[in-house]
C-alpha cells in the first residue's frame, strides 16, 4: 500500500528533477491560501498544468535541495502535513536562495489530491526581483522550465 510519505518522497523527487511522473490524480484540488495576489484555488491536474504552464517555464530557478523536511502525521493516514525548505539557484543571477514552505497533503491511490501550499511570497519576490510568482513554487522540477 502506497503511503502518503510515500507519495510525498516521489513529489520531492519531482520537484528535484529526478523523477518525470506527475504525482496529482486527475482530480487533485491545489490550493495556495496566501498566494501573491490573492488565494489561489485551481481544481484539476489538467487545469492547474494548464493555468500555471507560462509561469513554471519563465520561472528562473533551477531547485537543487530539499532539505529540513518535518512529516507531521494526521489522524487519518491518507493525510500528512509537511514542512520544507525549497533550495536553488536564480538561474539570471547565480544566487543561491531558499524558500520555507508548510503543506497539507492528501492521497488517494498512490496520487495526490490535495496540495494546500503555505508559502513566503514576500520572501519569494524580494529574491526573484521583478517576478511574482503565481504557480505553486514547490510544484515543479530542477529544470526551469518545468514547475
Amino acid at each position: 500500500m502506497t503511503t502518503a510519505l510515500d507519495v510525498f518522497d516521489r513529489f520531492r523527487e519531482y520537484v528535484l528533477g529526478t523523477v518525470t511522473h506527475e504525482p496529482w490524480a486527475p482530480d487533485v484540488v491545489i490550493e495556495q491560501p496566501f498566494a501573491a495576489g490573492g488565494p489561489s484555488r485551481i481544481v484539476g491536474r489538467d487545469t492547474f498544468l494548464e493555468k500555471t504552464r507560462g509561469s513554471r517555464e519563465a520561472l528562473p530557478v533551477r531547485f537543487e535541495e530539499m532539505r529540513d523536511v518535518v512529516v507531521h502525521e494526521t489522524t487519518d493516514p491518507n493525510k500528512i502535513i509537511v514542512e520544507y525548505t525549497l533550495a536553488g539557484t536564480i538561474l539570471p543571477t547565480g544566487e543561491r536562495a531558499s524558500a520555507p514552505f508548510i503543506a497539507v497533503m492528501e492521497v488517494r491511490d498512490g496520487l495526490m489530491t490535495l496540495w494546500r501550499e503555505y508559502q513566503n511570497t514576500a520572501l519569494m519576490a524580494e529574491k526573484l526581483g521583478n517576478l511574482q510568482p503565481t504557480a505553486p513554487l514547490s510544484h515543479g522540477a530542477s529544470k526551469p522550465q518545468r514547475l
